[in-house]
């Protein structure tokens, strides 16, 4: 189909005022209304807002024949019996009976078309696309391609240049007319690059009717529950006609490239979902990436030569840098690694390449050579260590010879605090010596040195990089087994890095990002042959491990997230996962002083050397974390329980209660979680944590309403009315017979998002409470122990004493360890229930865990840290909430905060599945955080005391990215 000349390029429509379109709708379709300019690259295109409905005018580009027009009619209506869920444009016969209607203006014959307005919006611009977003992308162009296999008519004869199959002479013919010409240069080396690897498979592919330009802004979208524009129809089937059906989907791919965070690995929802929908052959697998390299240089040459056409295009010229966008992250990545990585995506094998050495490489290194383990599991990359930029020479010093792991995702690679996942992955290996070997070329080939020292060797097979060799030979032909050079040495050690490639025209990079790692492993066979003169398989990462927990561990135990990293590290306020991707924890409020803290693993380590037992013997460090709990509180509340866990506290201290008055009748906060033991739960009255809280309470439990300023029964300065309503119905209860044994709640309102509660509410309940002969148990097993930074107790922040306080989570920093302190006649009451004994609670490696969190809290002023930076954080949240309407509220205090999402900041709808969904997109920003509150619209804030201003500042950069550019 391809011409000689460029005869076939198309110059847009000229402009039609909005008068004359308006004139044309009338005579040709009887339909009168208002009409809008919509813009176009080559057509025209109008909304129209008619008394009997809502349509869009098309006026063709005079290239377009009728029988073209009346072809995209049909498929409309082909496809609208083959997906009847989906929306269409269907076409409105004219006056005469006809779709096509004929027109003149200026003494030009046109064409136009009224099809129904396709309600929606389509994706303009270049905001975050979620992968469920690109998924749905995939899955419309597979059904659009799958629906269209039957279609048949008349094929357009014209020469068309949106058919990939002519997509190298439509570069060819475009890109000289750039005046830019090194971006044009680059455009055409691309091209030609991916059509010789499309070309040998072309014979293979399937033709048929396609969409032709399925793109993001060719689908209309609406709103799901969760903020997402999720697709719904489909619009423009301008570029109907026969092609490749793999270009279809090639051309949805592309479209998302141009997204806000958008890479290669981004497409790949779109490829398993259009697979799901109609296979993809192996063919077709090969050359989806060359294709979409191609579609992006068609678009960025096209749209160039449309704005030359026609300077006024604002059209055209609005997409010229998003259309470059595309290109560039087409081509960040080679098409053999895109389509290696493809084909993994699918389930598809992976071709390996053998490697077979004519000749050692190292002849004098001994053949067991022991691997660093570098992984994220690695026993000696504690304390942080693998955060210092000599890690790696560190543990191999000392050591005769050790080597490297081929594909191991690093730990020593991982970086913190930033948005953007590191290159981990080691597509080759290194070997380190303590003295110099010589180096011998395993194979013969043609040497080449570079500038920087770096060899290569290429022979008949994967391409041999090596990096550190001293004395190198020179360039030119080399024998198998000839001396190449020795290992170069560098600060006190000899290291050797050696990589192969099966890609000749560039180096590769020596690691790679987690994304696109299976592809960069496919083209970088593992060179350990080559050291060690054998091949040997290393423990690869599990990856049925989530289905294996499922099968075994109760699944009503739930886990974040519905794709969950592996987490297998943490060090102070960071996690990492097994391909090395470190995230910032801002949800770990068990873990106060932070993961892995030496202070406290060696202390652990000590204790169970030395003993381990029950506090039923007799031992100092179970009296001195006694002591020293009783110390930090009121002198009257000086005896202390130690029990495994908060639900274990919350319901000794209930139990505590009872004893002590002799009844049971109990008040709780509504929007409370305390616990899931018998009596934990009884006083659990969130709908989050149990969605029948409230219907299934014990007829004992009564409750008073959540003292919420913010969107509860009184807020703002009202909500001063809760304390005495509480009081009141504490009153009522006694007077009705049955005066509680027990009051109890968060002296801060956690479960809520970290509210305070209103001033005088704890001493006018307390009060109620005590008249009645009740107790007050303050449960700070969430906001104590120094997280609210202006006070070590939450209570304090009321100015009142409880009967009896619950501690646990971070007491223990992870260790299942928790406590209840009480006066010494309300302990000595429950001897008439029993004999009280906790298994580990106070057994000495608990107790040693318990006094060291306590000594680390005070010698590194971590109260104060939760003060100051939780401060500087809560400003920096607040100045988001100025720009960011969906923030309602930012709450807490200290590192006990909590941002609420809401719809509208009147009415305070809870915006609860677009904080599911931020939630999300920040963890693919490098931050693990959760909702919380009864409506699950708040992000639940509770870091590890030791975070940094570095890391508030990353927390907020990332929430300010997803809140400006989407989720």
């Amino acid at each position: 189909m391809g011409l000689a000349s460029t005869d076939w390029l198309v110059r847009p429509v000229a402009p039609i005022d909005e008068a004359t379109a308006s004139a044309v709708l009338t005579t040709r379709f009887g339909v009168r209304g208002t009409v809008r300019d919509l813009g176009s690259q080559q057509d025209r295109n109008y909304r129209v807002r008619g008394e009997a409905g809502e349509y869009v005018l098309k006026v063709a580009n005079p290239a377009a024949q009728k029988a073209e027009l009346r072809a995209q009619c049909d498929a409309v209506e082909h496809l609208t019996r083959a997906l009847p869920g989906l929306r269409l444009p269907r076409a409105v016969p004219g006056v005469d009976g006809d779709v096509v209607q004929p027109f003149r203006v200026d003494g030009t014959e046109l064409s136009c078309r009224l099809l129904d307005f396709v309600p929606g919006e389509p994706i303009m611009d270049s905001r975050y696309l979620a992968p469920a977003v690109v998924a749905r992308l995939g899955e419309l162009a597979g059904q659009i391609a799958a629906g269209l296999a039957g279609f048949t008519a008349a094929d357009p004869d014209r020469f068309r240049p949106w058919d990939l199959r002519n997509a190298l002479e439509v570069i060819e013919a475009l890109a000289p007319h750039w005046p830019d010409r090194t971006r044009a240069d680059q455009v055409l080396s691309a091209a030609r690059t991916a059509f010789a690897l499309l070309e040998p498979h072309a014979k293979d592919l399937p033709v048929q009717f396609v969409h032709g330009d399925l793109t993001d802004n060719n689908v209309v979208c609406e709103t799901a529950e969760d903020g997402r524009r999720m697709p719904v129809g489909v619009i423009d089937f301008g570029d109907l006609g026969t092609g490749w059906t793999v270009a279809e989907l090639a051309v949805t791919c592309t479209s998302v490239l141009h997204h806000h965070g958008a890479g290669p690995a981004s497409v790949l929802p779109a490829v398993r979902a259009f697979d799901a929908v109609r296979p993809l052959s192996d063919p077709e697998s090969a050359v989806l990436w060359p294709l979409v390299v191609l579609r992006a240089a068609v678009m960025v040459v096209s749209g160039q030569y449309d704005v030359l056409q026609d300077p006024d295009n604002g059209y055209a010229s609005a997409a010229l840098d998003r259309e470059w966008t595309m290109f560039e992250s087409a081509v960040s990545v080679p098409a053999e690694v895109m389509t290696a990585r493809l084909w993994e995506a699918l389930g598809r094998p992976l071709p390996r390449v053998a490697v077979a050495p004519a000749h050692r490489m190292l002849p004098d290194l001994p053949l067991d050579i022991p691997a660093l383990d570098l992984s994220a599991q690695s026993d000696d990359l504690h304390t942080g260590r693998w955060l210092e930029a000599d890690a790696e020479v560190a543990l191999a010093s000392g050591r005769p010879a050790v080597r490297t792991r081929h594909g191991e995702f690093r730990l020593t690679r991982t970086t913190i605090d930033t948005l953007d996942a590191p290159a981990t992955c080691a597509l080759g290996v290194d070997l380190h010596l303590a003295g110099p070997l010589e180096v011998r070329a395993p194979w013969a080939g043609t040497l080449t040195r570079h500038a920087d020292g770096t060899l290569d060797l290429r022979g008949e097979g994967p391409v041999l990089w090596l990096y550190g060799v001293a004395d190198p030979a020179v360039s030119g032909p080399i024998a198998a087994g000839q001396l190449l050079g020795t290992v170069a040495e560098r600060d006190g050690r000899h290291t050797l890095g050696a990589q192969l490639s099966t890609l000749a025209d560039r180096r590769p990079p020596r690691f790679a990002g987690p994304d696109l790692a299976a592809g960069w492993l496919a083209v970088s066979p593992d060179p350990t042959a080559l050291i060690t003169g054998q091949v040997r398989e290393e423990p690869s990462a599990d990856q049925d491990l989530l289905d294996r927990r499922d099968r075994a561990f109760a699944t009503v135990q739930e886990h974040y997230y519905e794709e969950p990293p592996r987490i297998e590290r943490g060090w102070r306020h960071h996690l990492v996962d097994t391909q090395g991707r470190g995230y910032l924890d801002m949800l770990n409020n068990v873990t106060i002083l932070g993961h892995g803290h030496p202070a406290l693993s060696d202390a652990v380590h000590r204790q169970w050397r030395r003993l381990n037992t029950n506090s039923r013997f007799h031992y100092g460090s179970v009296v001195e974390l006694s002591e020293r709990l009783t110390a930090l509180l009121p002198a009257d509340l000086d005896t202390v329980f130690l029990v495994n866990s908060g639900s274990e506290a919350v319901d000794l201290a209930l139990r505590l209660a009872w004893a002590a008055t002799g009844r049971q009748d109990t008040v709780a906060v509504e929007e409370a979680y305390h616990g899931w033991t018998y009596a934990s739960d009884a006083v659990s009255t969130s709908i989050a944590d149990n969605p029948n809280a409230l219907s299934s309470r014990p007829s004992w439990i009564h409750t008073v309403a959540a003292p919420h300023s913010y969107r509860g029964r009184h807020r703002g300065a009202e909500a001063r009315r809760y304390g005495p309503e509480a009081a009141a119905r504490i009153t009522e209860l006694a007077e009705q017979g049955h005066p509680p044994a027990a009051f109890i709640c968060e002296p801060f309102y956690g479960n809520a998002g970290g509210l305070p509660l209103p001033d005088g509410y704890l001493r006018q309940v307390y009060d109620a409470t005590r008249a009645a002969g009740g107790l007050c148990v303050a449960d700070e097993v969430q906001v104590g122990y120094g997280r609210l930074g202006t006070h070590f107790w939450g209570f304090e922040q009321q100015g009142v004493v409880p009967d009896i306080v619950t501690v646990a989570k971070g007491m223990g920093n992870g260790h299942p360890l928790g406590a209840v302190i009480t006066r010494r006649e309300i302990a000595d009451a429950y001897r008439t229930q029993g004999y009280f004994f906790s298994s580990a609670g106070g057994s000495p490696v608990s107790s040693v865990v318990g006094l060291t969190v306590l000594d680390v809290l005070r010698d590194e002023r971590l109260q104060d840290n939760a003060r100051e930076t939780g401060g500087y954080l809560k400003r920096r949240l607040e100045e988001l909430a100025t720009r960011h309407p969906l923030i309602g509220a930012v709450h807490g205090s200290g590192l006990y905060l909590g941002v609420e999402f809401v719809r509208d900041r009147e009415t305070l709808e809870p915006a609860t599945e677009e904080t599911a969904a931020i939630c999300d997109r920040l963890r693919e920003l490098g931050v693990i955080v959760q909702p919380t509150s009864d409506r699950q619209c708040v992000l639940k804030i509770k870091p590890p005391l030791c975070l940094t201003r570095r890391s508030a500042d990353v927390f907020a950069a990332a929430l300010d990215d997803v809140l400006t550019h989407g989720w």
